[in-house]
């Protein structure tokens, strides 16, 4: 069952930032998606500063929508873009923010969703010049990561919006979130009760999830130079995706008490001891368009985490981050501590390597236990076999993150959405990264990053690259 907190359906979206790239790219295919399955049903009024008319704005979401999608259906398209229109102006300038709430009003909006596909410094201004016509108490802000650069930061920006949108009016979107793969944990943890009598200290061994692309910075190097490795992925994507392989199961199905569970978990989390942090930039990275040439950014980065919780005290957390990589993967590993005691008492047996739950989060999302049977021969030798379930094809079609978030918004539920405290929780965790990171070190491309990647392994742990897709 789900439940929805009671915030009122929108019956408007905003967009800002309507002429930009993240707008061309996922937001308008988005739309097309949410208007093919009869859910879109409100105005979409775009902002941009470029000297567009409404006409050049339809074009462009034509046209991104044709490049995106496949066999889109050109009625589709019409009815989305005959909801489309745009204000163009300064956002300087007062008149821009009148003929928007001239627009809301002429469509009779009460509600309305302003979504900020702009850059995260222009966020404390729009929200003012909202709240200057009077919109801030008609609507709910979508605002895109990074939320912040640091804990101070992030601070202060909820600080800012605060002070013209109360909390459950601010979405904050982290795109990972709104991924099937990604919901597909808190299914497959709390749906099977086969997993929950091991899902602890007594019967994990460790826990780590990675991160990677082949890709590297591919011209974006200006931009990653302000960013990382660390501000980039680790502190939002994988954190959360920690929160949710390590909560406790929610008292209920409404919204705050997931996020209630994820903000335990990020509480319970040691900031990252920067002995136990390993940053890398791959070779060729200070050659990029934009790069400095003596940077000490971060492409690649791994740490091992602390969880102080009832549940995971003692286990290690190992998370792993990196561009330009082997294989380009998400996939988090569980790994069960072996039997007490070998069970046939055969003098020269080969103990049964780990029990491993694989649950994949990239482009063939699914899991795989691998399991341990006998193998063929005379000796008591056990082997290992896969178990693996294919989610895509077995479950059918899975949507795109970008159309189940928009749809969030438009609809009101923050599920899928970073509360304040947990984002500032997980800045906290990463600050020490921030402050002393430390060397960086060098690793070549279509490799697993820095061997000393390795150095932060206790127990006799190793890394378990992701499994081939």
């Amino acid at each position: 069952m789900t439940v929805d907190a009671p915030h009122p359906a929108a019956d408007a979206l905003v967009l800002f930032g309507a002429t930009g790239d993240l707008a061309k790219r996922k937001l308008f295919p988005a739309l097309y998606h949410l208007e093919r399955s009869g859910t879109l049903a409100v105005p979409v009024i775009g902002v941009a500063r470029t000297d567009w008319t409404a006409g050049d704005f339809r074009g462009r979401a034509r046209e991104s929508i044709e490049e995106w999608i496949d066999d889109a259906d050109p009625a589709i398209v019409d009815r989305l873009t005959a909801r489309m229109d745009l204000v163009q102006g300064d956002y300087a300038d007062e008149s821009t923010w009148t003929r928007m709430r001239d627009l809301l009003d002429a469509a009779h909006s009460t509600t309305a969703v302003y979504y900020m596909a702009i850059p995260p410094t222009m966020f404390p201004m729009v929200a003012g010049e909202l709240a200057s016509v009077g919109l801030n108490e008609r609507g709910r802000i979508v605002v895109e990561k990074p939320f912040g650069r640091d804990l101070p930061s992030a601070v202060e920006l909820n600080q800012t919006l605060h002070e013209v949108f109360a909390e459950d009016r601010i979405y904050r979107i982290d795109h990972y979130l709104g991924k099937e793969a990604v919901e597909d944990l808190l299914v497959f943890r709390f749906a099977n009760t086969l997993l929950e009598p091991v899902w602890n200290r007594n019967y994990v061994r460790s826990v780590q999830v990675t991160m990677s692309e082949t890709i590297g910075v591919e011209g974006r190097g200006a931009f990653y130079e302000g960013v990382g490795a660390i501000r980039d992925v680790l502190q939002n994507h994988l954190l959360q995706v920690v929160a949710l392989l390590a909560m406790e199961p929610p008292a209920g199905p409404e919204p705050s008490f997931l996020q209630d569970e994820k903000a335990k978990v990020i509480n319970a989390m040691r900031p990252i001891d920067c002995s136990t942090l390993v940053r890398g930039q791959y070779v060729g990275y200070r050659d990029e368009p934009g790069v400095a040439p003596h940077s000490t950014v971060e492409t690649f980065a791994a740490a091992r985490l602390e969880i102080d919780s009832w549940r995971w005290a003692g286990v290690p957390w190992y998370v792993r981050v990196g561009k330009g990589l082997t294989q380009s993967a998400s996939e988090a590993v569980i790994e069960l501590r072996r039997p007490p005691r070998m069970l046939f008492g055969e003098v020269d047996e080969i103990p049964p390597e780990h029990n491993l739950i694989r649950l994949r989060m990239g482009s063939r999302d699914g899991v795989t236990f691998a399991l341990q049977a006998k193998k063929p021969g005379p000796a008591m030798e056990s082997q290992e076999v896969d178990v693996d379930v294919d989610f895509a094809a077995a479950l059918g079609e899975r949507r795109e993150a970008y159309e189940r978030l928009l749809g969030d918004a438009l609809r009101g539920s923050p599920r899928r959405f970073a509360r304040q405290d947990v984002v500032e929780g997980t800045w906290r965790v990463v600050q020490p990264t921030l402050d002393d990171p430390g060397p960086v070190f060098p690793y070549f491309r279509d490799s697993w990053g820095p061997s000393e990647a390795a150095g932060i392994l206790v127990d006799g742990n190793t890394w378990y690259d992701p499994l081939p897709t």
